[in-house]
């Protein structure tokens, strides 16, 4: 069949980020209040268009920065190390009233951020609970304000990338990317925690995550900033998986 252009109209591609932390014991999405139309005032992922001389991964970047103030950091960089990784793909002709849009979705993890500085066409910008912004329209949230839906498609989104999140850290060692360079066992389970939303027994968990090869790495200091006795601090290992997998609990 020849190609027929006039079958084919034009579209654009945009990038969408979930990016979560923990913060206060609970998992947190960033969120922007939206300053133009469509949906102006609604709060959404952060995100944008691809320019036509960048590919995806720049994108995500960029947009980290524009409308937030954060920044992706590489490797050899300075500062809190963030996870960044493609999520999913979102086509649904629909999507965006302005026109036809295909959204690359990607998913950010970084330990507990500071407080983000709103640009490009954001109105205003927050972390956010996740349990707040996918709760039913019209509900009480976390902190107690009315629930509006989040523009766009971007409640599937951001369901989709907690649930990656829940699902890659009982196999993998993602969970450790929320947390500081050096951190406590204590302070690993409250991720865990948090990313779950359920309580762990302690013991059991110290004795699942040091017994674990290649996860967990004695740095040889402790630190009492949690309170209490001085706490051994750890940082990440080399493994990528986790054998056997640490499963959450059914709830």
């Amino acid at each position: 069949m020849p190609y027929d252009p006039s079958a084919f109209p034009p579209f654009a591609v945009t990038v969408d980020l979930v990016v979560l932390t923990v913060r206060r014991h609970a998992l947190c999405a960033l969120a922007v209040r939206r300053g133009e139309p469509p949906y102006q005032g609604r709060w959404a992922l952060p995100g944008g268009f691809v320019r036509a001389d960048e590919d995806l991964a720049a994108a995500a970047a960029r947009e980290l920065n524009e409308e937030t103030g954060l920044r992706a950091h590489e490797p050899g960089s300075t500062g809190p190390e963030a996870h960044l990784e493609q999520l999913a793909t979102y086509g649904d002709p629909d999507r965006d009233p302005r026109m036809r849009v295909v959204s690359v979705a990607h998913l950010v993890l970084a330990p507990d951020l500071p407080s983000p500085t709103a640009g490009g066409d954001a109105h205003s910008v927050r972390w956010a609970p996740v349990e707040t912004l996918l709760a039913p329209a019209g509900s009480a949230g976390r902190e107690g304000e009315q629930v509006a839906p989040l523009a766009f498609d971007h409640a599937r989104i951001l369901g989709d990338g907690v649930e990656r999140a829940r699902s890659k850290i009982e196999y993998s060692s993602l969970a450790t990317a929320f947390c500081p360079p050096e951190f406590t066992v204590g302070e690993l389970r409250r991720v865990y925690e948090a990313v779950w939303g359920v309580a762990l027994d302690p013991r059991n968990f110290h004795r699942k995550v040091t017994g674990t090869p290649g996860f967990l790495v004695p740095t040889g200091g402790t630190t009492t900033r949690q309170g209490g006795r001085p706490a051994q601090l750890f940082r990440a290992g080399g493994a990528t998986l986790l054998n056997p997998p640490m499963l959450r609990p059914e709830v």
